[in-house]
């Protein structure tokens, strides 16, 4: 009788351990409520501006390191013509720029800059476009998900109110916890967002010094006394 009496005393002394809870990322955001997926949509958005947008900037940006020398040498030869075969090998805003100009290679000089400058604004704008979408993406991502707070603490609250006096802390686990999720959500895609726009205008900063260096380097072969005089003379 006493061996299973002693048995009975540690069984009793045994408290159960409590269970660690665990959530994969994605059962996480499904915590998050409706909006969550309006989080998701922005995200995937964001990403693929960025994406499309990175690989025109790329594509912008190729171009050889002495173009612009290679233009001025066939300007002051007189070879327009190989000039604007040379731009055509470029699908670049530099090399549309100039070969807006040559194009019009006889004419006053302010009209060639205004031609040049024209298809400059053109193609900025081009650079541009898209990128105030992401722009909104960073700064309403956020605002979302301090909507999702707000709705979260409502329900939590409204919770309580109806349990009256048997308040449990488990009847606001789930607000309060949609209120974090969607909060955390909004800050890393707002985040995001925000870092890839900066990014991309930077870019597009650096695109436009080239292409107003290429204009300033046609300008001045165009305007030099000796190859102003070449370029109207017959291509060889």
């Amino acid at each position: 009788m006493f061996f299973p009496l002693l048995q009975m005393d540690i069984a009793a002394e045994v408290t159960p351990v409590p269970q660690e809870m665990s959530y994969s990322l994605f059962e996480m955001a499904a915590k998050g409520g409706s909006l969550m997926w309006v989080l998701l949509v922005l995200s995937i958005l964001a990403v693929y501006i960025f994406g499309a947008k990175w690989w025109a900037f790329h594509q912008a940006a190729k171009i050889d390191k002495d173009f612009m020398m290679d233009i001025r040498d066939y300007i002051h030869e007189g070879k327009i013509k190989s000039a604007k075969t040379l731009c055509s090998k470029y699908d670049t805003p530099v090399a549309r720029m100039v070969e807006a100009g040559l194009a019009r290679i006889g004419k006053p000089l302010g009209d060639i800059q205004t031609a040049v400058e024209n298809v400059g604004n053109v193609e900025v704008a081009r650079l541009e476009k898209g990128l105030p979408y992401l722009a909104t993406i960073a700064g309403g991502a956020p605002m979302i998900g301090f909507l999702g707070t707000v709705l979260g603490m409502v329900q939590a609250f409204f919770n309580m109110s109806n349990a009256g006096n048997n308040i449990d802390i488990t009847l606001l686990s789930s607000g309060i916890y949609t209120a974090m999720i969607t909060t955390v959500g909004g800050l890393i895609v707002g985040i995001l967002a925000y870092f890839g726009y900066n990014y991309l205008t930077a870019r597009v900063s650096s695109l436009v010094y080239s292409m107003e260096s290429a204009t300033i380097a046609l300008m001045d072969a165009l305007g030099e006394p000796e190859g102003k005089e070449e370029a109207n003379s017959p291509e060889e």
